[in-house]
């Protein structure tokens, strides 16, 4: 499923203004990259160091690491992969309503070109490529079928960004944009949110809104070599438009709920080509 370098552009939400915010650590998140540095610190500054194969290394596993049983199966790693990916593209309501936006907005996906399943650092479980204009799934984190159709979901939708509006992943304000949309859009229910510790069973909506601060926030932070205070700036400044922009799923998606289901059948409404 690792697709050729064959660059696919197309058109592409920028965003606006939001609240508090603490600066947690940085999380084992879904996160997106942009455009190649050079050398290590070009590497580190655009999110490189993330994804090695995307930098044309090989992955060497260690030796220790081998006989422990924890390294040494990539290749076992990478099918099992791939057969989560294509069942969720064959059954996963959310993927397939992404999958149909993106059809509908002239920029339809093949998955053996822009799905790839790859090693990447532990500390991320997938990435958007914009120069490759490809998905990154992180074989060695995302281990099963749940875990990949959250990555899919969740950069699908940088990668609607990018196809529909103008967006430029050198620009912190863009990238916080997306990040916000994507946390909003499939990860932040009140369970999530919960264990973040940005819950309160007495202001559920403020929660919601802190837990997707605190998603994209540290989005920001694994992937630009920026300070906290300048992340948490770009959130803030972007926040209340890009909170508000439901495109294309059009509600957010609560955990334990038919709201992906709803979601799928509501796509044709707003012309999403879903099948």
């Amino acid at each position: 499923m690792s697709a050729n370098p064959d660059p696919s552009k197309e058109p592409k939400t920028p965003p606006q203004s939001p609240n508090n915010t603490t600066t947690p650590p940085i999380p084992n998140a879904v996160i997106d990259r942009s455009d190649q540095g050079t050398g290590e610190d070009g590497a580190k500054q655009w999110g490189y160091d993330l994804y090695p194969e995307r930098r044309g290394e090989k992955y060497q596993p260690s030796w220790g690491r081998v006989l422990l049983g924890i390294e040494g199966q990539e290749n076992l790693d990478k099918i099992k992969c791939e057969r989560n990916v294509y069942s969720c593209v064959k059954n996963s309501p959310m993927v397939k309503l992404m999958m149909g936006a993106l059809k509908s907005s002239g920029c339809a996906i093949d998955i053996r070109r822009h799905i790839a399943c790859e090693v990447c650092d532990v500390s991320v479980s997938g990435g958007y490529d914009p120069v490759l204009n490809q998905v990154v799934v992180c074989q060695n984190i995302a281990r099963n079928e749940g875990i990949v159709q959250g990555v899919l979901t969740h950069e699908m939708i940088h990668m609607f960004d990018y196809c529909r509006n103008d967006l430029d992943f050198k620009n912190i304000d863009h990238l916080a944009c997306t990040e916000i949309r994507a946390a909003n859009l499939t990860h932040c229910s009140f369970m999530s949110a919960w264990t973040q510790g940005d819950a309160s069973p007495f202001k559920i909506k403020e929660a919601h809104q802190d837990c997707v601060k605190t998603k994209a926030l540290n989005s920001v932070l694994a992937v630009r070599k920026v300070t906290p205070e300048e992340a948490i700036a770009a959130v803030e400044r972007v926040f209340p438009k890009c909170y508000n922009d439901l495109e294309p799923i059009g509600r957010r998606i609560r955990r334990n709920s038919k709201d992906m289901y709803k979601a799928y059948m509501e796509g044709p409404m707003y012309g999403y080509d879903v099948d």
